[in-house]
């Protein structure tokens, strides 16, 4: 009866194999084992796949929701819809869900043989990263909903904190999970903090964090109460929590006074426009912060010797002009390149370039908007040097694949340089934002590439602050995936603005 009741109520999450009625009782007498095969199936059911070139610009792609172009490749996805129809979701190339679809084969794409072969040949590529689901995925999976069970066999329930997202805390019962912040293991019987959301197929997926990664800036916990399995931790555990919670609470009393600060500010500049009327005035790009200089941090030790730098990155080569320091990649000296003590600094993927992690390749980007040949050729022009400081943290992660991962970024920023036809100097940070409890110093949002490039790659030449800036996708806003971009120029001491800020205006 227990069962069936947490299958009557979890039926919207669970694989449908296993709320199926025939299979309660394999569920009941089989348990995790069960839980894993059944699993593995259902993860790799194919769903229809077909390939084609757009017949025109009506359809519009289901994960970025932009047009698709006529004569366009697009792939689209076949299902049932409510009237037994069959119904196909369209999606760019680039956008395919690969993390959650499963290609066994390019045989298994419709229209394939119609393709242009390099077109066959990019979804070859696709197929390698649509495989089964990962031992991990699968024993997380697993973990998940064995511990949903549990927790409703308890009368512990989760709880919805003001996003969509749910949060639970339990101690690992294994040391299989890893933190979706900081990519390291989380040790088992280690107090672990998950956010669980609703997959593209319908499933819920939990996100395991250490306490001290929990991103409380996107998924503040108003209460302990909001917390599922609060009650069943260690009472040092939950004063954890509890300082946790106080935490959001004051970083939602700051943010409401800055934007209260804000709109005084705007009101005050209104003000002075409307009593200016008569002269006429240059209008620069809105800065997204007035605080941008409030939050310098405190300049890091970094000394650079001659033997300090490398011609490889761990143990990947790197194409000429291009240097390795500690965990960062630069390129120093692009030709016809000039220090200055005007800094123009931009983030590169989601700012300058669309880029992808899904597909690897030095061609793998185009330009984010048409005008940014021409601003960075004015900037240029006007004695700016011009910096891009961008992480890449795929070049750690991927040990066994860095080589790739290396020449992939390194091809895509050459390849842009030539595009805009400007010299640019180049920091990558390679690092993960954490390794073995202590932080990257050159991972943004901390200010180590600024200040390298600062002490020891500008001649020595002092840098005008209220001339240079830094712009960047990443500022914190609903739908960023981070406010790295934001935190960097905050801590460096830049004037900040978004990529829409400054070359749509």
């Amino acid at each position: 009866m227990v069962l069936a009741s947490f299958v009557s109520r979890h039926s919207h999450s669970l694989p449908p194999l296993l709320i199926h009625q025939s299979n309660l009782f394999l569920l009941r007498q089989r348990g995790r084992n069960y839980l894993r095969h059944r699993y593995i199936w259902i993860s790799t059911e194919k769903m229809p796949i077909v390939a084609e070139y757009a017949k025109s610009n009506r359809s519009s792609c289901k994960a970025c929701s932009k047009s698709i172009a006529t004569k366009t490749l697009r792939l689209g996805l076949i299902s049932k819809g409510p009237g037994g129809f069959d119904m196909t979701r369209w999606h760019h190339l680039d956008c395919f869900p690969s993390d959650s679809e499963s290609i066994a084969s390019v045989d298994d794409i419709k229209g394939l043989s119609a393709l242009e072969k390099d077109d066959q040949d990019a979804l070859a590529k696709l197929v390698e990263q649509c495989g089964q689901p990962s031992n991990q995925q699968v024993d997380e999976k697993v973990e998940e909903i064995t511990h949903l069970a549990t927790d409703d066999v308890s009368g512990e329930k989760i709880k919805e904190t003001k996003g969509s997202s749910k949060v639970i805390a339990e101690y690992a019962k294994s040391s299989r999970s890893s933190c979706k912040k900081c990519s390291q293991t989380i040790a088992a019987k280690e107090l672990r903090l998950g956010l669980v959301t609703r997959d593209s197929r319908g499933f819920d997926m939990t996100k395991w964090h250490h306490l001290a990664c929990f991103p409380v800036d996107s998924d503040p916990v108003d209460s302990v109460e909001d917390i599922g399995g609060f009650s069943s931790l260690q009472s040092g555990d939950q004063d954890a929590l509890k300082d946790l919670v106080q935490q959001c609470e004051n970083k939602t009393l700051l943010t409401e006074e800055t934007n209260k600060r804000k709109h005084s500010q705007v009101g005050e500049m209104e003000m002075v426009e409307e009593t200016n009327t008569s002269q006429p005035t240059t209008r620069k790009p809105k800065m997204n912060t007035s605080e941008s200089t409030s939050q310098v941090v405190g300049e890091a030790e970094i000394s650079l010797s001659a033997s300090d730098v490398k011609e490889k990155y761990r143990d990947a080569r790197l194409l000429p002009k291009w240097k390795a320091f500690e965990t960062v990649i630069f390129l120093e000296r692009d030709e016809g390149l000039n220090d200055s003590e005007k800094i123009a600094a931009f983030d590169f993927d989601g700012c300058l370039a669309k880029t992808s992690v899904k597909v690897v390749g030095a061609d793998a980007w185009s330009l984010m908007y048409p005008s940014i040949p021409e601003k960075l050729q004015s900037l240029h022009s006007q004695g700016y040097k011009l910096v891009i400081f961008t992480n890449e943290s795929n070049i750690d992660r991927w040990k066994n694949k860095r080589q790739a991962a290396v020449d992939s970024k390194i091809g895509r920023l050459n390849s842009f340089i030539k595009r805009v036809e400007v010299p640019i100097q180049v920091f990558i940070a390679c690092g993960v934002a954490s390794s073995g409890g202590k932080d990257d110093l050159y991972r943004k949002p901390k200010p180590g590439m600024w200040q390298l490039m600062k002490k020891h790659l500008n001649s020595g030449i002092e840098i005008d602050m209220d001339e240079s800036f830094y712009v960047g996708d990443a500022a914190g806003r609903k739908g960023d995936h981070s406010d790295a971009d934001i935190k960097f120029a905050q801590a460096s001491g830049l004037k900040f603005y978004t990529p829409e800020e400054y070359f749509l205006s």
